[in-house]
């Protein structure tokens, strides 16, 4: 495989130049594979879970379906009728090119071994139907914030696709040393941990801000947390 030459230095450029520079190149990495920092490229021969609209293009015989409120079970239908909680989740099948990305951040793929991760809703992007999915929502936090309300807990064994805001950190956790965040800024976090919740009334007029910093996610015992240096803020669901 070769890599496309870079766009000349130049204020403009013609377009066979612009083409050969931008033209998707297949590095052959595999189910996922990064097309470029902010653009996911799943080379799909079945199925994969996505996130609803995160699709930008596709090439080749692909269908979607929107998750089922079943699809979950009984139990998890129940709690979406009652609180109207959820995330919404697409089916890609077939066989072709699927590209995702979700505005302009950042994409890491991390695979599971057999092992369990929770991520803030709104940064999934994908994850392969081998990994069990369940989406929670963090009632003590709904009625404080705008973002961070939805998680997902994915366990076993498979690849997903996370987003953030710029390049993502990992700060460790470990006992006698709890970590403390902003929910709009947690990504992720290792799925042994439960955040309690805390408030800290000094912070409220924190470099002029109202009531974001004095909310915060306390994670205590062992394990990470992946922040963004970024606080998203993501309108409430509808229904």
């Amino acid at each position: 495989m070769q890599t496309p030459p870079p766009l000349p230095e130049s204020p403009s450029h013609t377009l066979d130049e612009f083409v050969r520079a931008t033209t998707q190149q297949d590095k052959g990495h595999g189910l996922f594979e990064k097309e470029t920092d902010r653009l996911l490229e799943v080379n799909l021969n079945g199925r994969v879970n996505t996130k609803m609209g995160s699709m930008v293009a596709y090439q080749g015989n692909i269908r979607f379906t929107r998750e089922g409120a079943l699809d979950q079970g009984l139990g998890s239908l129940l709690k979406k009728a009652v609180s109207g909680e959820g995330m919404s989740i697409t089916y890609a099948e077939g066989q072709g090119k699927l590209y995702l990305a979700d505005a302009g951040k950042k994409v890491s793929i991390i695979r599971l071994q057999n092992e369990a991760i929770f991520v803030n809703g709104n940064d999934v992007l994908a994850f392969e139907p081998t990994l069990k999915h369940t989406i929670s929502m963090m009632k003590k936090v709904a009625a404080l914030l705008s973002g961070g309300l939805f998680n997902i807990r994915l366990e076993g064994s498979g690849l997903l696709a996370i987003t953030s805001h710029y390049e993502p950190r990992t700060l460790l956790v470990t006992p006698g040393n709890p970590v403390c965040t902003d929910p709009n800024a947690t990504v992720a976090w290792s799925g042994n941990l439960t955040p309690q919740f805390k408030t800290d009334t000094s912070l409220r007029t924190f470099i002029g801000r109202g009531s974001g910093e004095s909310f915060q996610m306390l994670f205590e015992g062992s394990g990470f947390v992946v922040i963004q240096p970024y606080e998203e803020v993501v309108a409430m669901p509808q229904g």
